[in-house]
């Protein structure tokens, strides 16, 4: 008898303990499963959201990083930890160097602990965006009532510029942040369109009317570049044509995602505005697990 409710103690304290190492274990999952997403975002004045307000507090004041660029619409929407590194002005070669002084290379905010990367980039590498913005508005000034000024003096330059210099500065980019966070899932997003693909912007963008035409096709070719270099690298790219379409920087206040030239609502034109940025945030949110 006594033999019989030893080994029935036996066999309650082995169930106890086998109830306590479960509790334990789905308590410890438990603790793993409530810890946020790693998130970090890099990247240029898209990604910082540049001219939307309002700005970080305590983030430099060149990056115009705004609290309501995409990677805080997205960590927000998701309850992930967000590291913002992203900065105004910032080149591929700011993933490698200080961009001003007191900010560390863009990659250093990665590691291994990294979850998810995004990123805008490549836009101000040659200057693509502000140069040739420039160069077609000087054009137009140039030689008032031409059709294409800019296109007929620069012809397929700028283009080939992004062709061979800027897409290969992004493979290598998005190589190393690979690199640096070998267990992030990285995506890579594309520029909203600036102008549409035909017809005047006057007064919006002061551009000889053929000149849209040629500045979309440059950013084309600047957005294929950049998705061919994430389908090389086995990077997420976050494809803005069409969703953009119809919202660039020459519609009104209410359907423009892209702050014009002359007439902005925002301190820094010619880029995104909080739809914009909301618009972006959606593309990511749409296509990252």
């Amino acid at each position: 008898m006594f033999s019989k409710v030893r080994g029935g103690s036996r066999l309650r304290a082995a169930a106890v303990a086998a109830v306590v190492a479960t509790a334990s274990a789905v308590a410890v999952s438990g603790a793993q499963a409530q810890e946020p997403v790693d998130y970090v975002n890099l990247g240029d004045s898209f990604s910082a959201g540049a001219g939307v307000q309002p700005t970080v507090p305590g983030s430099h004041p060149n990056c115009s990083r705004s609290e309501r660029n995409f990677a805080h619409v997205v960590a927000a929407s998701r309850g992930y930890a967000l590291t913002d590194v992203s900065c105004g002005g910032a080149k591929t070669e700011d993933f490698y160097r200080a961009q001003y002084p007191g900010l560390a290379p863009q990659l250093d905010a990665l590691t291994e602990s990294t979850d998810l990367v995004t990123m805008t980039i490549g836009g101000n590498n040659n200057n693509t965006f502000a140069m040739a913005m420039a160069r077609c508005i000087g054009a137009a000034v140039a030689r008032l009532g031409a059709w294409n000024p800019c296109q007929e003096q620069y012809g397929d330059s700028l283009a080939d510029e992004v062709r061979t210099q800027t897409y290969p500065a992004l493979l290598q980019a998005l190589r190393d942040v690979h690199d640096r966070a070998p267990n992030a899932e990285v995506a890579i997003v594309g520029y909203p369109w600036l102008l549409p693909a035909s017809g005047s912007c006057v007064p919006q963008m002061p551009l000889a009317a053929g000149d849209v035409p040629y500045l979309h096709s440059l950013q084309a070719t600047l957005n294929d570049a950049v998705a061919r270099a994430a389908a090389e690298t086995g990077t997420v790219f976050v494809d803005m044509a069409q969703s953009s379409t119809g919202r660039d920087g020459c519609q009104t206040p209410e359907q423009r995602w892209i702050e014009p030239m002359i007439g902005a609502l925002q301190p820094v034109p010619v880029h995104p505005n909080a739809a914009g940025e909301q618009g972006m945030a959606d593309a990511v949110l749409a296509a990252v697990g």
